[in-house]
This record gives C-alpha cells, structure tokens and sequence, in this order.
C-alpha cells in the first residue's frame, strides 16, 4: 500500500514538472512570436521610410535627366547616383553652377532627417590624373577632393557635418571594365549613400 503510494506521488509530482515545463515552454514560444513581431515591425517601418526617403528625393530631383543621376534602394539604403558630367569638369575638383544646384536640392529634400548618415563616395575610371600637383597624385585623390567638394555644398545647404563622411574609391569599384570611352563615362561618378539610422534595430536582437 505505502508502495502504492510513493507510485502515486511520483507521478503526480512527474505530471506536475510536466505541466511547469509545457507552462515555461508556452511562455518562451509566446515570448519569441513577440520578438518576432517586433522585428518584422521594426524592419517594415525601416522598408517604409527607405522608400518614402527614395521618393522624396526622387521628386526633388525629377528635372535631372537619368543620364545625369539616378536615385535606387539597394541593401536597405538609398544610392543617389550622380554623373561626372552633371558635376565636374575632366579632372577638376570643383562642382559647376548645374551641379550645385542639383546637390542645393537634395540637401533641401534631407537637411530636416536627423535618423540618416550620409556618405560621399568619389569614383573615377582607370585613366591617369593629367595634372598633377602636391595634393593630387592619382584618381585616389582626385575622388577623395571631389567627395570633399560636394560634402562642403551639402553642408553649406543645410545637412549636418555630422552626418556625413567624405570617402573616395579611386577607379578600384568601378561599374563597368574601363574598356572603352561609354564604359569609362559609367565610372566617372559620386554615389550619395544615404543610411537609416538602425539602432532600434540592433537593440532588438542584442536583447534577443
């Protein structure tokens, strides 16, 4: 009988730290679908603003032509594409009236984003800089002084220095092979790199 017993209370107290597991691994699963949630939340509004972000800017710059610049989403940022012609001249640094006033008016669609960082990202083709000087060796630095020159419009305009990095890329990231005059046009570019800020994001899945 007592036999009978200590049978009984094992499986009722087995029965009971079943019920506090099933209980402890409901609560975890109903845990987890509720981070999940809050991710795909948090990455839907990331997506949203991204798009609204692209469609501002495209609107600010509708009376460029495509050849000119072009304003894609790709890797969850906005890439504003803009051609050396609309803003230089071979091998100068310094941006031109038309130019100018395409970066004034990108600034303008931006300067009040205070979640984004900004970088400037100089390209050039394969040919060698022509002219020379102290500060100007190779296409290395003729896109680190373009990148510059447009940072300092950009600033001027409204945008937070803060917010943005300088860089070039030389003729090391090109677009297409430097293997004729189209194609070497194609590389001779700034790429405007426009970066939601995700910290609301990372703060998630650290606490995950």
């Amino acid at each position: 009988m007592a036999q009978q017993q200590d049978q009984l209370l094992a499986i009722q107290e087995s029965l009971e730290r079943t019920h506090k597991l099933n209980d402890s691994l409901s609560n975890s699963l109903v845990e987890r679908e509720k981070k999940v949630k809050e991710l795909e939340n948090i990455l839907a509004n990331k997506d949203r603003a991204v798009k609204d972000l692209k469609d501002r800017i495209t609107n600010a710059l509708l009376n460029f032509k495509e050849s000119d610049l072009t304003v894609k989403v790709k890797n969850g940022k906005v890439y504003v594409s803009l051609a050396e012609q609309l803003l230089f001249g071979s091998g100068s640094i310094v941006v031109d009236n038309k130019g100018v006033g395409a970066l004034q008016q990108l600034a303008k669609a931006i300067k009040d984003q205070k979640d984004i960082q900004i970088t400037i990202e100089g390209h050039t083709d394969n040919v060698p800089v022509s002219k020379k000087s102290t500060y100007m060796q190779d296409n290395w630095d003729l896109s680190v002084m373009r990148a510059t020159s447009i940072t300092k419009i950009l600033t001027d305009a409204g945008l937070s220095p803060k917010q943005i990095t300088a860089s070039g890329k030389g003729e090391y990231s090109p677009l297409a092979p430097n293997d004729s005059p189209q194609n070497k046009q194609k590389n001779r570019r700034t790429e405007i790199i426009i970066t939601p800020n995700l910290d609301e994001l990372f703060k998630l899945l650290e606490s995950n």
